[in-house]
């Protein structure tokens, strides 16, 4: 198991504590020089918040454990690619890379900004793609 697949898997086990709670399933980590410093989900339902994605929330927690705004050293995971509004959250956090697992065709940044995220980002997409997709899709198929 590659360290991009160790870390997914932590990022998925955050998904489904969203979908335990009916959120959509999307899970983050933030890891900053082999280290987790933030796991987080999607809270948009529990918060009755917009913009309570899993990236946002996990920017936020990463921040305050590191102490500064930007995570220039950190890696973020998340299982779906990030909206327009992470991809921007992660461009002013200035995160270096980006591990994802599988596209959001409707709402994902690679169709409606591709340059929202910082200039020097390397994005990887994905990884574990196939468990992601299938969370993200069952999720959908039962609330129709």
């Amino acid at each position: 198991m590659t360290k991009d697949e160790q870390y997914m898997r932590l990022a998925l086990a955050e998904a489904q504590k969203a979908l335990a709670k009916g959120e959509v399933p999307i899970g983050a980590v933030v890891v900053c020089q082999d280290r987790v410093v933030a796991r987080a989900h999607n809270l948009t339902e529990t918060l009755t918040d917009p913009t309570a994605h899993a990236e946002m929330q996990a920017i936020t927690i990463a921040t305050n454990e590191l102490g500064g705004k930007y995570l220039t050293q950190c890696t973020l995971y998340v299982t779906v690619e990030p909206c327009v509004m992470c991809a921007g959250a992660l461009g002013w956090a200035q995160v270096p890379r980006i591990v994802y697992g599988c596209r959001d065709e409707k709402r994902g940044f690679l169709t409606y900004a591709p340059h929202a995220l910082h200039p020097k980002a390397d994005v990887t997409a994905g990884v574990m793609e196939e468990e992601c997709r299938a969370l993200m899709q069952n999720f959908f198929r039962q609330r129709r």
